[in-house]
């Protein structure tokens, strides 16, 4: 907390725009958001369905808690100048991709790690009690869509499948923004005409921090949910495997009329059987090919 302080101070007193503090405060949580395991598969190219609907998943939640709050406090003095739904607001657009990978009951599949809770509650918390404080999640959320936001559309255009304009990637598009680099340009100037009182100001850094170190946490909950349901998977595949040879064995040792009782009684005898039906159905299959 002492050194976050520190970076505060020094971001304050080399450069009067808040739009450039941000930038300095959150340097190095950037640099770490971009090193997680699931922001590196995407830099990779090798996002998948799985993965791309259990974000959007989470984005929903962390968008309807924050368009609420910039909604319930469009007349804050601070939240007005940055204040762009027209332009920026993603919730509809995730409901339609949602709407096209869940189905009409979306609603009831949402699933979200702890982590995206945390985010929502934060940004009620701040929008009933700091309201200023959303500048930071709006700045870094929206600005991030339309800037790496975009590159992270195409990867997942190109991984999924899905031609260009095609419904699951209403996220990534901005029909209300015709020159994202202008827009862009407009907002940053905009937020920093925003008069703030150095304690504010403080706090808005702070926040931005903050506002990355949630990113994290959701990646990172998002890339734990991803391997518990994989290492499922492989159980059940596993069970599965297992269920078919122990079926194997069974017939095997019915139609060579052997008893139940000393199938049943010798596990070694079972293991010896099953292994003859294991290679025979190797066998088989290399035979067929």
């Amino acid at each position: 907390m002492e050194n976050q302080n520190k970076m505060h101070s020094e971001a304050v007193l080399t450069n009067s725009d808040l739009s450039e503090q941000i930038k300095a405060v959150t340097k190095d949580s950037h640099v770490r958001a971009e090193n997680t395991e699931l922001m590196l598969s995407y830099q990779r190219g090798q996002i998948n369905l799985p993965q791309y609907k259990l974000l959007l998943c989470s984005l929903y939640e962390i968008y309807q808690a924050l368009e609420e709050e910039l909604d319930r406090n469009s007349e804050h003095p601070c939240v007005t100048p940055i204040y762009f739904p027209s332009e920026l607001a993603r919730l509809e657009s995730l409901k339609r991709d949602l709407e096209f990978f869940y189905g009409k009951d979306w609603k009831e599949m949402l699933v979200v790690p702890a982590a995206t809770k945390r985010y929502a509650h934060r940004l009620r918390q701040i929008g009933k009690d700091n309201p200023e404080y959303l500048v930071a999640h709006a700045y870094t959320r929206y600005l991030g869509d339309l800037s790496g936001g975009q590159v992270l559309g195409r990867i997942t255009q190109k991984s999924l499948g899905l031609k260009s304009g095609e419904e699951g990637l209403a996220f990534f598009s901005f029909p209300g923004v015709s020159s994202p680099n202008r827009f862009k340009q407009l907002y940053r100037g905009r937020m920093n005409g925003i008069e703030l009182t150095e304690e504010e100001r403080t706090g808005v850094l702070g926040e931005a921090v903050l506002a990355f170190e949630f990113n994290i946490e959701v990646f990172d909950g998002l890339q734990k949910m991803l391997s518990e349901t994989e290492n499922d998977n492989n159980t059940l595949q596993r069970h599965a495997t297992h269920s078919k040879l122990d079926n194997g064995v069974r017939e095997v040792a019915k139609s060579l009329q052997i008893p139940a009782s000393l199938n049943n009684a010798f596990p070694l005898f079972r293991m010896i059987l099953g292994l003859c039906v294991a290679l025979a159905t190797v066998g088989m299959g290399i035979y067929v090919f």
